[in-house]
């Protein structure tokens, strides 16, 4: 009788081993989830502003976390002077966390060459369909 008790307990105890090795094995799996889901995402878009704000020169067309779109006067080391419109009395200083968005202007300084770059491009597709 108390062979079959020592059977039954080192099968217990083998089961148990088991299935603490399967837990395991999910909490690995899932935190590897959660890494390449959360984490690894947020470092590659902060990687991407981090270039984006590098790069970002004088004279460049930007789009703003409020939806408008204006050329860069002036970069300092946390604040961007951004033009707006074809009135140079607006000019708005701002973070430069607040640019979602640059384009790089074919001749920098003026909103006007990116004004007479769009009325360009939007002649060029006129004389494609006519």
């Amino acid at each position: 009788m108390n062979t079959i008790l020592l059977t039954a307990g080192a099968a217990q105890t083998g089961s148990t081993a088991g299935f603490l090795t399967m837990i395991i094995v999910w909490v690995v799996v899932l935190g590897l989830m959660m890494y390449f889901m959360t984490y690894r995402p947020q470092k590659k878009e902060q990687a991407r502003m981090k270039e984006l704000f590098d790069n970002l020169a004088v004279g460049d067309s930007v789009l703003t976390t409020s939806g408008m779109y204006g050329v860069v006067i002036d970069i300092m080391p946390e604040i961007v002077v951004i033009e707006f419109g074809s009135n140079k009395n607006c000019r708005i200083p701002m973070k430069k966390t607040a640019i979602v968005n640059v384009e790089k202007s074919e001749k920098p300084g003026t909103i006007e060459s990116a004004n007479n770059q769009a009325v360009k491009t939007a002649d060029d597709s006129d004389k494609k369909n006519k």
